[in-house]
């Protein structure tokens, strides 16, 4: 039987051997605990009180919003400095990543006032978007999506100034506690609203316009993920147009493939062709019959469905 020691010694000579360790000898990667503590207080600055457990009075929101600015301004420079030491820009020295860090964590906090503009757009659209919808602080504070387009907006500023790593924890987060895959690269107009949420991916280079309202499963894809290094950085996932509606289970793919303005693709639709504004893609119904189960000489076959 062997013992703690010799357990110990094959354990760590696994690390040697494959890696997969942080934490060690200087450079750390950015932590996914405090990037995921950073995101949760993000989302109380993004919607005062509505990500908290005890209620703000607003003659607190002030102090309140300066002690949690201050607190988030602290710890996502730390983990950007983690990130641009993984990763510098070739634009920034190696000496002056700290202060780089400081002035894009800065960068980034100033745009969440712009940001909850563009969020107040989804909210509208989601209440307008569906009938089951009581009010809009329904939607705040139950929909699924409300989190996922908030975080996604969020990275998508991050991506933008090439900050490595943070912007992928955080819209995976997100990921996990909502069912929808929306990669902080994809760029997301406003009034955009995703019914349902499950199963729902949008691509890295996907390009969505204003109104666009999408359902569960849809996939926003690329063609191929063979050729690996020839697709890195390339446009491989589709555009959509202002005013698309995408129902349940439709697959989109490829770079080129462009979905007109005002279009409507039908459920299970799959596509990798463009198509004009204003279409409507759907499949031709199959065949139903609706049979009396008392008709017993009806064989399996006769069920077309």
């Amino acid at each position: 039987m062997e013992t703690v020691t010799q357990l110990t010694n094959e354990l760590v000579a696994s690390y040697a051997r494959v890696g997969g360790i942080n934490h060690l000898d200087g450079k750390n990667l950015p932590s996914n605990h405090a990037i995921t503590a950073i995101t949760q207080d993000l989302l109380r600055l993004l919607f005062p009180g509505f990500f908290d457990d005890k209620p703000i009075h607003s003659s607190e929101i002030k102090v309140i919003t300066a002690e949690l600015l201050d607190s988030v301004l602290g710890a996502l420079e730390d983990e950007i400095y983690k990130a641009l030491e993984y990763n510098p820009p070739p634009e920034l020295p190696k000496k002056n990543l700290r202060s780089a860090a400081h002035g894009l964590t800065v960068e980034f906090l100033d745009s969440l006032p712009r940001l909850r503009e563009v969020l107040q757009t989804d909210m509208v659209a989601a209440y307008d978007g569906d009938p089951a919808a009581k009010s809009k602080e329904e939607v705040l504070v139950s929909y699924p999506f409300v989190e996922a387009i908030a975080v996604q907006r969020l990275a998508h500023e991050l991506y933008l100034k090439n900050v490595a790593l943070i912007p992928r924890i955080m819209t995976e987060w997100a990921h996990s506690r909502t069912g929808m895959d929306l990669h902080p690269g994809a760029q997301i107009g406003s009034h955009f609203f995703v019914d349902h949420c499950t199963g729902t991916v949008v691509g890295e280079t996907a390009i969505i316009g204003d109104h666009v309202k999408l359902y569960h499963g849809v996939t926003l894809g690329a063609k191929s993920t063979s050729a690996v290094e020839q697709l890195r950085g390339k446009k491989r996932h589709p555009t959509i147009e202002d005013r698309v509606t995408i129902y349940p289970g439709a697959t989109i793919l490829g770079g080129d493939t462009v979905i007109g303005a005002g279009s409507t693709i039908g459920g299970n639709v799959f596509l990798m062709e463009s198509v004009a504004p204003n279409s409507i893609v759907i499949y031709d119904a199959p065949r139903m019959r609706v049979l009396n189960k008392s008709d017993r000489k009806k064989k399996a076959a006769d069920f077309q469905i």
